[in-house]
């Protein structure tokens, strides 16, 4: 499954993943600033415990007289008593041929190698601090002095302890952390989730008002908007009132138009009328192709004009129900049988007079072809989440007529075409259809009817 293009996302969701992300950084950036702050105050107090037992044997070392020093393993710590217990101290001296080193019973026959010989520089007092492996490999942590005392000689006074303990409270805080900064980005994630529920509920409520001018259940979009929202809300209302003021007066216009050419073309055809002579068969002839011609163009202009408004919306099983009734009595003389099966509460997303055209010629038509039976179905259009997000339905018509060569559906669509002069008509009557329902967004195909004559398949917009 192919996830969306982050170009497509909407404005909230582009609001939270761009907060997610943020805090998430943030929670990620504090946690470990935390962490390695709590760490570092963690090896400074065990070094200060560490510095407290240095110090104690620096005092005994430097004790000026024998009988005042106290026994260097006096620091009251058990376990330097215990062999490799991990908490280890050493004196060294240093300045002669010979080094004599003291040390605790726990480092038994080890011992401790020196911070100097790694580098690590002397800090304040002239204590280094440092890690290094201990007798049996653990990591201790280790600080060291050099004590001079003149004649009586230079000593490496050395402490050292495994740190596992503090380890131990460094992981214990790191876990209470961890679980600390997970409530508080659920927290976050929730508070921004209510946070863009109240801010885009503004926006929410203009979607929905544009979507019932569409659907034509108002005439504007109605209720009071955040000043961030309230202009565009009064800018579009203006726009459909002058959308709807342009299509009224072109619906005049177009009127006017049609008055003005149909009464001279009806004078030029009554006129030809009282006349036999070959001009008057080809003027009444042509003032007939005229004026077919005229209604044909002035109608899609008429309804070119009305597809454009915004929110026309009708219903359509009355529709086809009265087209019925009207049908069953124009071709009673011929038993034609005229069967309807719609869905209640489908709508066409466009006027009552357009889809009363459209289906009416397609009846008509099928009348006129048909033995015995039309068939009309409607029904919503299966595949519509395909067509751009627009829901659409389609009306089917058959009769069991003689049907239609394959060849000659195309051609029977086009405008002015009759396959047979015998039958009534214009030849105007499918190019229409055709005509009308490409203005809507629609489609209209011929097909082989299940009945043994043709399948008239009309595909237009419904209203959601």
């Amino acid at each position: 499954m192919r996830l969306p293009s982050p170009k497509s996302w909407s404005i909230g969701t582009r609001l939270f993943f761009s907060a997610a992300v943020l805090s998430s950084v943030i929670l990620l950036a504090a946690g470990i600033g935390l962490s390695t702050l709590y760490r570092a105050t963690a090896e400074s107090r065990f070094d200060e415990r560490l510095g407290v037992y240095l110090r104690a044997l620096v005092a005994d070392v430097a004790s000026p007289s024998e009988e005042n020093r106290a026994d260097p393993g006096e620091l009251g710590e058990p376990q330097f008593e215990l062999a490799l217990s991990g908490w280890y101290w050493q004196i060294t001296r240093v300045d002669g041929d010979k080094q004599d080193i003291k040390s605790s019973r726990s480092l038994f026959a080890a011992r401790l190698p020196k911070l100097a010989d790694q580098n690590i520089p002397a800090g304040i007092g002239g204590t280094r601090k440092g890690y290094v492996k201990g007798p049996d490999d653990r990591t201790l942590r280790l600080v060291e002095r050099i004590i001079d005392l003149g004649d009586q000689g230079i000593y490496l006074v050395q402490v050292a302890a495994t740190p596992e303990s503090m380890d131990v409270d460094i992981a214990h805080f790191e876990f209470e952390l961890i679980i600390t900064f997970v409530l508080l980005a659920a927290a976050l994630v929730g508070s921004s989730v209510l946070q863009l529920h109240y801010g885009l509920l503004p926006l929410r409520r203009f979607h929905e008002g544009v979507a019932a001018i569409r659907r034509g259940e108002r005439e504007a979009i109605e209720g009071a908007f955040a000043r961030d929202i309230a202009p565009l809300a009064s800018e579009l209302n203006l726009l459909v009132v002058a959308n709807r003021e342009v299509v009224e007066r072109a619906r005049n216009e177009v009127g006017n138009l049609a008055h003005a050419l149909k009464t001279p073309l009806s004078v030029i055809i009554n006129e030809a009328d009282e006349d036999e002579s070959q001009l008057a068969v080809k003027v009444r002839e042509q003032a007939a192709l005229m004026r077919d011609q005229v209604t044909y163009y002035l109608d899609r202009a008429r309804v070119a004009a009305r597809a454009g408004i915004l929110g026309h919306v009708t219903e359509i099983a009355p529709v086809a129900m009265a087209l019925v009734h009207i049908f069953d009595k124009i071709y009673h003389d011929r038993g034609i049988a005229f069967a309807l099966k719609a869905i209640e509460g489908l709508r066409f997303q466009g006027e009552r007079q357009d889809l009363e055209e459209m289906i009416g010629n397609l009846v008509d038509n099928a009348g006129k072809w048909a033995h015995h039976n039309v068939m009309i179905a409607i029904e919503p259009f299966a595949d519509a989440g395909q067509q751009g997000g627009r829901s659409f339905f389609r009306v089917t018509i058959d009769d069991d007529g003689e049907g239609l060569a394959p060849e000659l559906r195309e051609a029977a669509m086009r405008r002015g075409r009759r396959l047979d002069e015998t039958r009534p008509g214009s030849g105007l009557g499918l190019s229409i259809v055709v005509d009308l329902a490409a203005l809507y967004g629609g489609a209209l195909r011929l097909d082989a009817s299940p009945m043994g004559g043709l399948r008239a398949e009309l595909e237009l917009p419904a209203a959601v």
